[in-house]
């Protein structure tokens, strides 16, 4: 069933594909399930979880089989969606593509670069097709505006900040906060991948990266990319409400140009699906793939590195 010889059917018809989720938090509950449930031209098929009365509790509201083993959902499906910690996520998405499944994967892929980069491999020597859930590169408008300003040229520079309450110094938390690896890795690598989804395909590659931390987790990334423009990005997930929000500015040559509003999240997580599902049907790459999140771990890593190596040094001064 999941070979990926016989990967998604033409649209024309034949059996939908079938699609397991992995994971069983907030994120699964509020998008990754609904999405998967709503899909027209797939069929929501199982959930594996690493609490198994959560799995059962969320397949049970689906009406969908439990699984107890995630081999055993891999066997079954055609793809697979993760809702998982990155490094948690990273050698099962290794394991899926061994056994033919197509990755619908979660943001960071990875929180270190060599098991980004096994992700990657593993999905090109399986043949098995990827897509990373990057919210802004598949929610409307913001997907038609990144493609927009990819198309421009003569870019000068950009400003983003993500800037989330998910840790507030004042306040309730958000239902996100019951979350290791964000108390641990912080904005950078919570956020940090949505900003980059935007700047890179706009002003190209980065090339050059510094960091500093600031108050709670916060981290300013300064980046030079391959069109020789420059760009910052603020980030953190202990902002006070107040001051939360997010933004992203681009100017150059052709004018000012904003990141428009955006809501329909499990909107955005079927575009997502269908770009995996076409991505398998076509054999073409999608250029949210797997790679490019291996490249987004890259580049957060280094800056993780050089932002706690300016921390150091300032702490001996």
């Amino acid at each position: 069933m999941n070979s990926s010889a016989d990967p998604a059917p033409p649209a024309g018809g034949g059996p939908r594909p079938r699609v397991g989720l992995l994971g069983t938090g907030p994120w699964a509950h509020r998008t990754h399930a609904p999405a998967l449930a709503a899909h027209a031209g797939s069929e929501f098929a199982g959930v594996w979880g690493r609490r198994p009365e959560a799995a059962a509790e969320l397949a049970r509201a689906h009406g969908v089989k439990v699984y107890e083993d995630p081999d055993a959902l891999f066997a079954d499906c055609d793809a697979v969606a993760f809702a998982l910690p990155p490094d948690v996520q990273a050698p099962l998405a290794v394991r899926a593509a061994g056994a033919g499944c197509h990755l619908l994967l979660d943001k960071p892929v990875a929180t270190t670069v060599e098991e980004a980069r096994a992700v990657a491999d593993a999905a090109a020597r399986s043949g098995v097709a990827s897509v990373v859930f990057l919210t802004l590169r598949f929610a409307e408008p913001t997907a038609t505006w990144v493609e927009e300003q990819a198309g421009r040229s003569g870019w000068f520079t950009a400003s983003a900040h993500w800037l989330g309450a998910v840790f507030p110094p004042d306040g309730e938390p958000s239902p996100y906060a019951d979350s290791p690896w964000r108390k641990a890795k912080g904005g950078l690598w919570d956020v940090g991948p949505h900003a980059l989804s935007v700047l890179i395909p706009v002003l190209g590659d980065v090339t050059a990266v510094s960091a500093t931390r600031g108050t709670s987790d916060v981290v300013q990334l300064a980046l030079r990319h391959t069109s020789g423009a420059v760009s910052t990005a603020v980030l953190s997930l202990g902002a006070p409400p107040a001051a939360a929000g997010v933004g992203l500015e681009l100017r150059g040559a052709a004018g000012v140009f904003g990141l428009p509003d955006w809501s329909d999240v499990p909107g955005a997580y079927g575009r997502a699906l269908d770009a995996l599902l076409t991505s398998a049907r076509t054999k073409v790459p999608d250029p949210r793939d797997a790679a490019f999140g291996a490249r987004l771990t890259e580049i957060l890593a280094e800056a993780e590195r050089l932002a706690e190596a300016e921390r150091l040094a300032a702490g001996t001064a």
